[in-house]
């Protein structure tokens, strides 16, 4: 085989002598419907229940844990100012950024400047909807004009990409303030990033977890009114978890992620991070679907999404998978059910399910490895990956060195073996509206990341030692909609996403 050996070698060694840009994706792109999928019939309407009048508090840090919904209000009704929120936010920033690290870069002059041109808009009746002066962070995966984007990695501390990232573009079209580019784990890996470790607010002893670490921090602070993360095997929902925040992970392909970092083109999404699901339906609805002058991200899919609740979850058909919570005998285990039981006095019929376990889950994991493998080629073969911090056995940088060892055949076998796994999961949920399960349930991360189905994590208390806990609805394919709207009523009943951590509250 030497010969025919050596002629792939020079076949890959014509390849480098070519360049390929960030952007440019494989030609090969990930469909994550199972056969015979059809998109689910819903009206295009929403009713967001913003509330009729909002009360604009005295203090500045009230103001900062406001949610989205009621800052909304409050600046339509031009009892606030995009401009002094704008000013309180930056403060607030610039007072915790070195205790919290999740913050990169502060895009102080970009904020005033849509601040103002908000404030102008507002005054001469030109609103543009709820998102309109809101200020707002981003994962430091995504590109912005005239600011560094440094994927958290030292190598690329200085990196400047002249684009807008989609998902900015359509924020600074419905109005937000972009004030901050906040932390990522570096190559999108857990809560360490050139800069130090991103710290969980209820307790600054710990990592805020995920590599959308600063996004989850941040908005859990008050340092902004809601953020942008990224998932891929499970940075939306872990930090915003472990932070006490409200995190959707949307279907993938509902959002684009062209202008950003990718880790795995067949497993990256991105989403919001909010103070609560009303929050998450917000913005979601802002950075869905295709952009209709062209979009560079193939994977992105248009559907139809609605926000209308109901009075209670009596009309939707729900299952959980009571041996997972039933396994959990610790404090938080018990807090787990209690939101059960919760839901259950909120009309909850509950049906018990088990996810699939018949499945080759080590291998799964190389289809993830072998795709950053290939976005971060020119970094290791220059061997910038030996500058990561971060250089154990289960460190980013080694993934990336190991990448190399994984066969094509390997790659395609486990792909096919994930179709089966969509078909099974598929077969499982598709009876339901939507599905309860831990924050830290066995697999469930893997599994709907490699099936794509959306997720939000909702706040449901505190441990002994005072961290947050939450628990996981999962929805069906394209309907996120339905999880919004359960998490909501949930919420509507209980308080644990108004709660704030007591250092950033109280200063």
């Amino acid at each position: 085989m030497r010969a025919y050996l050596n002629g792939n070698k020079k076949g890959y060694d014509s390849m480098r002598t070519f360049s390929l840009d960030y952007a440019v994706a494989p030609s090969l792109y990930f469909d994550p419907r199972p056969d015979n999928f059809q998109f689910k019939k819903t009206t295009d309407s929403s009713s967001w229940n913003f509330p009729d009048s909002v009360l604009l508090p005295n203090s500045e840090t009230d103001i900062a844990f406001m949610t989205v919904a009621q800052l909304s209000v409050l600046i339509k009704s031009k009892k606030l100012s995009s401009t002094q929120l704008t000013k309180i936010y930056l403060a607030r920033i610039k007072k915790f950024k070195d205790t919290l690290s999740a913050v990169v870069t502060i895009t102080e002059d970009l904020a005033l400047k849509q601040a103002q041109k908000a404030d102008e808009e507002i005054s001469q009746g030109k609103y543009r909807g709820p998102l309109h002066g809101i200020p707002y962070g981003i994962k430091d995966l995504f590109a912005v004009p005239g600011y560094i984007t440094t994927w958290g990695a030292e190598p690329y501390q200085k990196q400047l990409l002249d684009e807008k990232a989609e998902v900015v573009r359509k924020l600074e079209e419905a109005g937000a303030v972009l004030i901050a580019k906040l932390t990522t784990g570096a190559l999108a890996r857990g809560d360490v990033w050139f800069g130090g470790k991103t710290k969980n607010p209820w307790d600054l002893k710990q990592g805020a977890t995920g590599s959308s670490a600063g996004s989850a921090s941040a908005t859990a602070a008050g340092l902004v009114a809601f953020s942008i993360g990224t998932e891929t095997l499970g940075s939306i929902l872990s930090p915003s978890s472990r932070c006490g925040a409200t995190g959707l992970r949307p279907s993938f392909g509902a959002v684009s992620r062209a202008g950003a970092m990718t880790l795995s083109w067949s497993m990256d999404k991105a989403g919001p991070i909010c103070r609560s699901a009303q929050d998450c339906a917000i913005v979601f609805n802002i950075i869905r679907g295709k952009n209709p002058m062209g979009e560079t991200d193939r994977a992105v899919v248009d559907y139809i999404f609605s926000f209308n609740t109901p009075t209670d979850l009596s009309a939707y058909k729900i299952g959980y998978t009571k041996k997972l919570f039933d396994k959990d005998t610790t404090y938080s285990g018990k807090i787990d059910s209690t939101t059960i039981e919760k839901l259950r006095t909120l009309g909850a019929s509950l049906k018990e399910i088990s996810l699939p376990t018949e499945d080759p889950f080590p291998v799964f994991d190389i289809i993830l490895r072998a795709e950053a493998g290939a976005f971060f080629d020119d970094l290791v073969r220059a061997h910038g990956e030996r500058l990561l911090s971060e250089q154990s056995a289960e460190s980013r940088a080694n993934s990336l060195r190991q990448a190399r060892f994984i066969p094509a055949v390997e790659y395609l076998q486990a792909n096919r073996y994930r179709k089966l796994l969509i078909e099974k999961f598929n077969k499982t949920i598709s009876e339901f509206d939507f599905i309860v399960v831990p924050a830290d349930g066995k697999n469930q991360s893997l599994i709907t990341n490699l099936t794509g189905h959306p997720a939000i994590s909702i706040p449901t208390g505190w441990d002994k030692k005072g961290h947050p806990t939450s628990i996981i609805l999962i929805g069906n394919l394209y309907d996120e909609g339905q999880l919004l709207e359960a998490a909501y009523i949930f919420q509507q009943a209980t308080d644990f996403e108004n709660k704030r951590p007591p250092y950033f509250s109280a200063q």
